[in-house]
């Protein structure tokens, strides 16, 4: 069994990844909703009341975990990976926060980084060589996830949403391939955002095949 239809079959294993992914990205950006709110919100557990949090935390979490959804749909579908899919992710990400649509009109900045993302109007051209280059390229699994998930972040093609629909395009291609998604957790945000700013194509290569063989190991006491 390949590990996409083993994560679609297995139960627990699918809810403990779904909500550690959630919640770990969703930190990353900020967001303090606690792991078992996050499950709470998730999985409908009412028996868990959650106050004091922002509408907008409790749309992220839902968003995510219908992105990832979204994910799992495009590789069962084998719809490949293109301009529309990347577009959906975000706009799903972003559902009922700012329900933006396509790729940003507007200068963004990104907060602690130096590097300042292209202008509005450079992005769509930079997306359709992005996407060619990534349809494309035959390195290494790992190098390539490394470089292109750099790469996009640096472009910023969206408003808002780019570092989750980043790290959900890392475990499209991982789990495409027949390979350990990986969760980057709120704990490693500073070191991830190192290889980020240093644009460390190499590091994070080596630190995400780190990460997959340690989901494996998570994945092998579900059953794997």
């Amino acid at each position: 069994m390949n590990i996409k239809d083993f994560i679609l079959n297995n139960k627990e294993y699918l809810e403990d990844f779904t909500t550690r992914s959630t919640y770990h990205s969703n930190a990353i950006e900020g967001s303090t909703l606690t792991y078992v709110e996050t499950y709470a919100i998730l999985y409908n557990d009412n028996s868990f009341k959650i106050e004091g949090k922002e509408p907008r935390e409790i749309y992220e979490a839902i968003n995510h975990k219908k992105a990832l959804e979204l994910v799992f749909k495009n590789l069962q579908n084998n719809e490949g990976f293109d301009e529309r899919f990347i577009k959906k992710l975000n706009e799903t990400i972003n559902r009922d926060i700012k329900d933006t649509e396509g790729y940003r009109t507007v200068q963004v900045f990104i907060q602690g980084s130096e590097h300042i993302p292209p202008e509005p109007e450079k992005v769509p051209n930079l997306m359709m060589y992005y996407i060619y280059n990534y349809n494309h390229d035959e390195q290494d699994i790992f190098a390539k996830i490394a470089k292109y998930h750099i790469d996009f972040e640096r472009i910023h093609p969206f408003e808002d949403g780019n570092g989750r629909t980043g790290r959900l395009l890392i475990n499209y291609e991982l789990l495409k391939n027949d390979l350990p998604p990986v969760v980057i957790t709120k704990e490693d945000r500073v070191k991830y955002f190192e290889f980020l700013r240093n644009s460390d194509s190499t590091g994070l290569a080596e630190w995400l095949k780190e990460l997959s063989t340690r989901e494996e190991e998570r994945m092998e006491k579900f059953g794997y």
